[in-house]
C-alpha cells in the first residue's frame, strides 16, 4: 500500500488520507481501513440519461467521473479481492446528484481517499500503520487434502483464502490396484496443476501439505517424480519446500489443527497469525486450569479491563477486528477505549482479524477475551442477576473446550 497523500486541515479530525493498493493484500487491508460513516472518495462508473436534442429522447450512457461517498456498507470477496463501498452521494457533480446512492468499487492500483469524521483513532492509525508496513512476507501455501478432495489455500500474515478446492473420484480399494493408481495420480495432477496457478512459486516459499494417512506424503512424492521427469526445477524446489503434516480431515476447517503443529510454529514463529496462535494456546491452558486469569465475554472483559487487571505482568486482551466494524459509534468507540486502556495499563492489546482461524475461533467466544495478570473470580456474579437480554459470559468448563475442540 503507498501512500499518496495525506492533508490535515485545521480542524485535525477532518485528516484525509489518499492510498494506492498494489496487490490484493493491500486490498484487505482497504477494507479494514473503511469502515461505515467514513467518507470515501474514488473512481466511478455511473449511468447517466443523455437526451438527444433533436427527438427529446433520453439515452442511457456509462460516463467515468469521481465521487464522495458516506459509507453506510462495505462488501470484501475475499477469493477475488475486490472491495465495494456503498453510501449516499454527499459532493454532487454535473453527473450525479446530492443524496444519491452510488457504490463504489475500490480496485487495485487505483487511488481512492479515506476521511474520517470523527477522526482517526487508536486502532484505525495502528491499521494504517500496518498497511503502510513495506514488512510483507509472502503467503504461506497449504493444501489440506484426503483422497479426492484437496482444499488449495493461501495464509497471509493477516488472513487466510481458500483459493480452490479440488474434487476429483478415487476408486476405493475394492477395486483393482491399477484402477486406484489411475484415479489417485488423476486426482494429484489436478492437484498440483491448481496449485500452481493459485500461488507464484517463482520464489522460493514454504508449503505445507496435510492430510490423514499418507496422502499427502504420496502428493509430495508425485511432485518430486513430476520434477524429476521434466527437469524442472520448480517442481523440484517446490518438492524440496514442502512440509508434511497429519491433519484428521482434508475439509479446510482442518487448517487450525494444520497452523497448531510444532511444524507450522517452527517455521513460521515470527508471523502474526503464529504469533496469534500462541496466545490462544496460553489463553486455554489458563482456561483449563480455571484459577480466574482468563475469562471471555464483552462484560467480563470489560470489567477486568477497568480495575487494571489486564495490564502490567502478563495481561493480554484478544479482540477481533469485526468489533470496530459496527454500524454503531458508541458501540466502536467503547472498544477502541477498551484497546487504550489495556495499553495504558501496560498491558497487550492484540487485534486479530475475524477471517483468520484464530478469530474464528475468538469469534466462538463472543469476539473477545483476556488474560489476567492476576486472578479475578467474582466476574460473572452480577450477571446471574440481571436479565437475560444477552448470554452471560462465564468460565470455560471441560465440556466447553472439548466442544469448542471439536468444532474448531
Amino acid at each position: 500500500m503507498k501512500l499518496v497523500s495525506r492533508h490535515t486541515p485545521k480542524d485535525a479530525e477532518q485528516e484525509s488520507i489518499t492510498l494506492l493498493p498494489e496487490d490484493a493484500e493491500d486490498m484487505w487491508h482497504a477494507y479494514n481501513l473503511v469502515v461505515p460513516g467514513d467518507l470515501v472518495h474514488a473512481h466511478a462508473v455511473r449511468k447517466v440519461g443523455v437526451a438527444n436534442e433533436g427527438t427529446g429522447a433520453v439515452t442511457s450512457q456509462r460516463v467515468h467521473t469521481n465521487l464522495t461517498v458516506k459509507v453506510s456498507k462495505t462488501e470484501f470477496d475475499p477469493a477475488t479481492a475486490s472491495l465495494r463501498v456503498a453510501g449516499p452521494v454527499v459532493s454532487e457533480n454535473d453527473h450525479v446528484s446530492m443524496g444519491s446512492y452510488h457504490t463504489l468499487d475500490i480496485e487495485a492500483n487505483r487511488q481512492f481517499t479515506i476521511v474520517k469524521e470523527h477522526g482517526w483513532d487508536s486502532v484505525a492509525k495502528e491499521a494504517l500503520s500496518v498497511a503502510l508496513s513495506d514488512d510483507k512476507n509472502g503467503a504461506l501455501a497449504a493444501v489440506v487434502m484426503q483422497e479426492g478432495l484437496a482444499n488449495i489455500c493461501l495464509i497471509t500474515e493477516f488472513r487466510t483464502v481458500v483459493k480452490t478446492k479440488i474434487e476429483v473420484p478415487v476408486p476405493k480399494k475394492r477395486d483393482t490396484a491399477a484402477t486406484q493408481d489411475a484415479g489417485l495420480i488423476r486426482f494429484f495432477d489436478k492437484t498440483l496443476q491448481s496449485l500452481l496457478r493459485a500461488a507464484d512459486f517463482t520464489n522460493a516459499r514454504p508449503l505445507l501439505l496435510a492430510s490423514p494417512g499418507f496422502v499427502a506424503n504420496d502428493f509430495k512424492e508425485y511432485i518430486t517424480k513430476q520434477g524429476r521427469d521434466k527437469s524442472d526445477k520448480l517442481l523440484t524446489t517446490l518438492a524440496k519446500n514442502a512440509t508434511v503434516i497429519h491433519s484428521n480431515t482434508g475439509h479446510v476447517y482442518a487448517l487450525n489443527q494444520v497452523l497448531q503443529s510444532a511444524e507450522v510454529k517452527a517455521t513460521m514463529k515470527d508471523m502474526n497469525f503464529s504469533k496469534e496462535a500462541r496466545y490462544f494456546d496460553n489463553f486455554f491452558d489458563m482456561l483449563k486450569l480455571d484459577d480466574g486469569r482468563a475469562w471471555y465475554g464483552s462484560r467480563a472483559v470489560e470489567k477486568a479491563v477497568e480495575d487494571g487487571a489486564v495490564g502490567t505482568g502478563g495481561g493480554v486482551l484478544l479482540i477481533n477486528n469485526s468489533l470496530f466494524r459496527s454500524q454503531d459509534l458508541a458501540v466502536r468507540k467503547k472498544y477502541v477505549a477498551l484497546v487504550d486502556k489495556v495499553k495504558a495499563d501496560g498491558g497487550e492489546a492484540r487485534i486479530l482479524s475475524s477471517d483468520h482461524e484464530s478469530g474464528q475461533r475468538l469469534k466462538m467466544m463472543g469476539d473477545i477475551a483476556a488474560i489476567l495478570n492476576y486472578p479475578m473470580l467474582d466476574l460473572d456474579d452480577e450477571e446471574e442477576d440481571e436479565q437475560q437480554a444477552a448470554a452471560p459470559p462465564r468460565r470455560v468448563e471441560e465440556d466447553d473446550l472439548d466442544m469448542l475442540d471439536s468444532v474448531i
